[in-house]
C-alpha cells in the first residue's frame, strides 16, 4: 500500500471515530446503528436517502431544536424535564439516536424505541408559567416537534446534498416519515410540503419567547465540543442551523443571520459534508 492510500485511509478512520464518538454513548456501549432493509423504510426509500447524511442531519437538527423550543409547552417539557443544563450532548445523542434507529434498524427495534418514547412522554407534564397545563404527549405537541424535524431535516438536506430534488420527492419523505408522527400519537401529521408549510403557519400564533427560551437556545448554541478537533465542525454546523432557519424563527430568537458570512458558512458545511461523505462511502 502505498503513503497516499494509507494517508487516506487513516484520515478516513479518523474521522469515522470521531462522528461516531459524537453519536453514540460509549460509557453505555451504544454502537452505530446498522443499516436494515427490513426496518420501517427500506434502501428505497427518499427518508433512506435524506436520514443519512452526517452533516445535514446535524444542520437540520439543530434547526429543528431552536423552531421546537419556540412552543411554550415543548419548552416547557425541556425546562421541567429534561437535564438538558447539564446534559445538552447526551440529550442531543439520545435523539439522533431515536431517528438513527426508528430509520434504519429492524421493525421490532424501531418499534421498541418509539414505545420507550411513549412511556416517557406519558410521564411528562406540568404547568406553564401563566398556569396553562401542558403533557408530553398532547397531539398537536407532537405535531409540532414532528414537522418542525421532518422540515428540517429536509431543507439541510436540499441545501448541502440535492438542491434539485423533485417537488414529488419531497412529497414523498413527507408521506413516509408520518409514519414516525403516527406512531408517536400526533394528530395533525404532515404528508406534503404543502401539508407542511400550512402547519408551521397554522401554529405561528402560538410561539412565543421569553427568558426561559433564550437560556436554552443560548445553553444549545454555545455547548463546549466535545473534543477539540471537533470544535470548528460544531461552531460552523450551528452557524449553517441559525442560516436555515426561516427569518421569523431567527428574529424571534434574536439571532442574525450570517448576511455577508453566509456564503462562506455554506461552502464550509459543503466542504465538510463531501468530506464526510467520501470518508462513510469508502469507511
Amino acid at each position: 500500500m502505498n503513503p497516499t492510500t494509507q494517508a487516506a485511509r487513516a484520515l478516513k478512520s479518523a474521522l469515522i471515530g470521531q462522528v461516531r464518538a459524537v453519536f453514540n454513548d460509549q460509557a453505555r456501549g451504544e454502537k452505530p446503528v446498522v443499516r436494515n432493509p427490513d426496518g420501517l423504510f427500506g434502501p428505497h426509500s427518499v427518508t433512506w436517502r435524506v436520514h443519512g447524511d452526517v452533516t445535514t442531519m446535524m444542520v437540520g437538527g439543530v434547526a429543528a431544536l431552536l423552531l421546537q423550543m419556540l412552543h411554550p409547552a415543548v419548552l416547557a417539557g425541556v425546562w421541567d424535564h429534561s437535564s438538558f443544563r447539564g446534559d445538552m450532548l447526551g440529550r442531543l445523542r439520545r435523539t439522533a439516536r431515536f431517528i438513527a434507529v426508528t430509520g434504519y434498524a429492524s421493525r421490532a427495534e424501531a418499534e421498541a424505541a418509539i414505545e420507550k418514547v411513549r412511556e416517557v412522554h406519558r410521564r411528562v407534564k406540568g404547568t406553564l408559567p401563566d398556569g396553562t397545563p401542558y403533557v408530553a404527549d398532547d397531539p398537536r405537541l407532537l405535531s409540532w416537534v414532528h414537522v418542525t424535524e421532518a422540515v428540517s431535516f429536509l431543507d439541510a438536506w436540499m441545501r448541502y446534498a440535492e438542491p434539485g430534488m423533485t417537488l414529488a420527492d419531497q412529497d414523498r419523505y413527507f408521506a413516509e416519515f408520518a409514519i414516525i408522527a403516527e406512531a408517536l400519537g400526533a394528530d395533525r401529521i404532515p404528508r406534503s410540503r404543502a401539508e407542511a408549510d400550512a402547519l408551521i403557519a397554522e401554529m405561528l400564533p402560538e410561539l412565543r419567547v421569553d427568558a426561559r427560551t433564550r437560556e436554552v437556545a443560548q445553553i444549545l448554541l454555545t455547548q463546549p465540543a466535545p473534543s477539540l478537533a471537533v470544535k470548528p465542525f460544531q461552531a460552523l454546523t450551528f452557524q449553517a442551523a441559525i442560516d436555515l432557519l426561516p427569518e421569523w424563527a431567527r428574529r424571534m430568537h434574536g439571532l442574525r443571520s450570517p448576511g455577508l458570512a453566509a456564503p462562506a458558512v455554506r461552502a464550509g458545511t459543503r466542504s465538510i459534508a463531501s468530506t464526510l461523505r467520501w470518508a462513510f462511502r469508502s469507511g
